[in-house]
């Protein structure tokens, strides 16, 4: 009886300081959720008189920023977040809320080059060359955010991209003193997981702010056409 005892007194013993870490875990989880909640809608909250869904109550701005992102999605499945942005450019373009596009995004390799094919998508929508500008290093939003200000000296500008993606957009423009609005465009159905990473995307900016995270590629400035040059 005794033996059973001390058996019974080393699990006690062994599972005293696991409940305890367990409890600690939850603590830190919860407090972990709760920072990451606090943080997205902080952002939307910051930016929210900024991002506009009525094309007829957007401010005139000459340049356009648009924010690029795959074509297809796997088994050259159509991306509909890339077709509505394209459409949403155009829209501003051909009512005259803005002069120019500068078409911005990855260009890893030959064969994905997200400037180059907004590009050759917009010509097709009937969008002038003059009209169009590419940006190959727009590796990132903060990327494109800024050397849209420090290279294509594009300001004031409109951000072209979807309602989750223009609050992020905007807030790094914003810290970074660049005068920014946002038009969203049209957010595809039965996609929630992209909503869903955007909450741990909205973190990470946080964290690049806070180390000075700059972009990969600046250089030479660029700055596109006068908003009195090559009006439409």
């Amino acid at each position: 009886m005794s033996g059973y005892k001390g058996i019974q007194s080393n699990i006690v013993s062994f599972l005293a300081p696991l409940k305890l870490l367990i409890k600690i875990c939850s603590i830190l989880f919860a407090i972990s959720i709760l920072s990451l909640i606090a943080i997205d809608q902080g952002i939307a909250y910051y930016v929210r008189h900024d991002v506009y869904t009525d094309i007829n109550k957007l401010p005139y701005r000459p340049y356009g920023l648009l924010l690029g992102t795959s074509k297809y999605f796997a088994k050259n499945t159509p991306n509909l977040f890339y077709v509505y942005r394209l459409e949403a450019a155009e829209n501003l373009f051909k009512s005259g809320k803005v002069n120019h596009l500068l078409l911005s995004g990855d260009n890893r390799t030959l064969q994905y080059n997200e400037p180059r094919t907004m590009f050759k998508d917009l010509r097709q929508k009937g969008i002038e060359e003059e009209y169009l500008h590419m940006d190959f290093a727009g590796f990132r939003t903060l990327d494109s955010i800024i050397r849209a200000k420090e290279i294509f000296h594009a300001t004031p500008m409109t951000i072209i991209t979807q309602k989750f993606h223009c609050e992020r957009a905007l807030f790094i423009a914003k810290f970074n003193h660049i005068d920014a609005i946002c038009y969203s465009a049209e957010y595809p159905k039965d996609y929630p997981m992209v909503r869903f990473r955007e909450i741990f995307a909205r973190a990470l900016i946080l964290w690049e702010i806070f180390t000075e995270k700059e972009p990969h590629f600046l250089g030479t400035p660029e700055p596109l056409p006068s908003p009195t040059q090559n009006t439409p």
